[in-house]
C-alpha cells in the first residue's frame, strides 16, 4: 500500500502555485511558462501546482489545463528535480474525476481539488464531490482546497476515513482559531495540513498546526518565500515576522478589494523583472499604472533582512 511518504514531505512546504503567461494572441506561452517552472525548481521548490488560482484555473480551457500539466512535468522531467507535481482539478464532478484521471496518466503525483463552485454546499455532498475524485485515482494523493467556513473537521475526518489517499488539506479560511479547531477535529496527524492563504497566514496557522504553506509570491522571490520556510521549520519567530513584514505591503496589495489583483500583483512583479507578460484573462484586469510603478519599486526593493 503507498505510504504517499514523499507527497506528504513536499506539502510540509512552499507548495508553489506558476502562474500562466500568455502571448500577445492570447495563448499560453509555453516557452515562458517552461522557464518559470525551472526558475522555481532550480530555486529548490519542491511542489508546484499547475491549475491552481494564481495559474488562472477558470479563465483556462481544459485544453490549456492539459498542456500545463504536461509541461509542468516535462520541466521537472528534464531537470531532473524531485519536486512532486499537484495539480490543479475541479468543476462538476465528471470532470473533475476525468482531469484527475488525466493527470494521473500524465505522471503527477497528487492532484488538488479546487472548492466546489455550487451555491449550495452540504457536509455530506461535500464529501462525496471529493471522495469521487479520491476513488478513481485511489494510487495518487488528494488535497482538497477548503475555503468553505462551514465545512466541520468531522467531514473531514469521514472522508479520510473512506480515502486513504487524502493526505492533505490546503486549508484557506482567514480564521486561526477556525483551522485550529477542523484541523484537530479531523486528525491533526492525520493530514499535511497546508496554510493554503500564503505567507502572510503562514506563522500564525505554523502555529496552530499547518507545515505548509502556498506561494504566488514564490514565482517572484522564490528566496523570500524558502527564507520564510525555513524560519518557521527553525521556529525562529522573530526572522519569520522580519521576513513578513519584508513582504507585507506586496500581500496586502493582493488581498485588497476582495483580492481582485490576486493573480494581478504577482504578474505584474514578474514583468517589471521581465520574466512574464502582464496580461491576464477576465474577469481579471492589469493594475494602473501608478499601481504598476508601486509593485515594480517594492520589489526590486527587496533584500531578506
Amino acid at each position: 500500500m503507498t505510504d504517499f511518504a514523499r507527497q506528504r514531505a513536499a506539502l510540509a512546504d512552499v507548495v508553489a502555485i506558476p502562474v500562466t503567461p500568455f502571448t500577445e494572441s492570447d495563448q499560453i506561452d509555453q516557452e515562458r511558462y517552461r522557464a518559470l517552472v525551472r526558475r522555481l525548481l532550480t530555486a529548490g521548490v519542491q511542489a508546484l501546482t499547475p491549475n491552481g488560482n494564481t495559474s488562472e484555473f477558470y479563465a483556462l480551457s481544459p485544453e490549456e489545463r492539459r498542456a500545463e500539466v504536461e509541461l509542468t512535468l516535462a520541466e521537472v522531467e528534464a531537470a531532473g528535480a524531485d519536486a512532486q507535481v499537484l495539480v490543479g482539478v475541479g468543476l462538476d464532478v465528471p470532470t473533475a474525476v476525468a482531469s484527475a484521471l488525466e493527470a494521473r496518466a500524465a505522471g503527477a503525483a497528487m492532484v488538488m481539488v479546487h472548492q466546489p463552485v455550487h451555491p449550495y454546499v452540504s457536509q455530506d455532498g461535500w464529501v462525496d464531490y471529493h471522495r469521487a475524485v479520491a476513488e478513481a485515482v485511489p494510487d495518487i494523493g488528494v488535497v482538497p482546497y477548503l475555503r468553505n467556513p462551514a465545512i466541520e473537521g468531522a467531514a473531514l475526518a469521514r472522508l479520510g476515513d473512506a480515502c486513504p489517499n487524502v493526505i492533505g488539506v490546503k486549508y484557506a479560511v482567514p480564521d486561526v482559531v477556525r483551522f485550529a479547531s477542523v484541523a484537530r477535529d479531523a486528525g491533526l496527524d492525520r493530514f499535511v495540513w497546508v496554510a493554503g492563504l500564503a505567507e502572510l497566514w503562514a506563522p500564525s496557522y505554523f502555529v496552530s498546526g499547518a507545515t505548509g504553506f502556498t506561494s504566488g509570491l514564490v514565482n517572484v522571490a522564490p528566496e523570500v518565500s524558502l527564507a520564510l520556510r525555513d524560519a518557521l521549520r527553525a521556529g525562529d519567530h522573530a526572522a519569520a515576522m522580519r521576513v513578513w513584514e519584508l513582504i507585507r505591503p506586496f500581500e496586502e496589495l493582493r488581498a485588497a478589494h476582495q483580492s481582485a489583483n490576486n493573480v494581478t500583483v504577482v504578474k505584474e512583479a514578474l514583468a517589471a523583472l521581465g520574466l512574464c507578460r502582464r496580461e491576464l484573462r477576465p474577469p481579471s484586469t492589469v493594475l494602473p499604472p501608478g499601481e504598476r510603478e508601486r509593485v515594480a519599486t517594492m520589489v526590486k526593493g527587496w533584500r531578506l533582512p
